[in-house]
């Protein structure tokens, strides 16, 4: 089997699937590439051994991790936006005038 020389742009386009998909097999079937061989792209772009790409490191989550947190943030803005809007009926029963304002 002939040795294939992948451009940097490919590997970070691979890389960059991989980790937002949280599948490096099912990225390496679809490239049709050694499921190893992204692994391998993935771990020297997290450590920064990427060659001579200037690239920001992304951060080690998977897709559970990133439902979970998003999850747990929509939470916090409901309750900040109930917080709102008890705080606004206070100001309304006790002082209509000052209503105008907040608008």
């Amino acid at each position: 089997m002939k040795r294939t020389k992948h451009s940097k742009d490919f590997k970070l386009q691979v890389v960059k699937e991989a980790t937002e998909t949280g599948n490096k097999s099912l990225v390496a079937r679809r490239y049709e590439l050694n499921p190893n061989m992204v692994s391998r792209w993935c771990t020297e772009y997290k450590n920064g051994k990427f060659g001579d790409v200037d690239v920001a490191v992304l951060p080690d989550l998977d897709s559970k991790q990133l439902s979970k947190e998003n999850e747990k943030l929509k939470v916090i803005l409901c309750e900040k936006d109930l917080e709102i809007a008890i705080l606004r009926d206070l100001i309304k029963k006790k002082n209509p005038h000052l209503l105008k304002n907040l608008k």
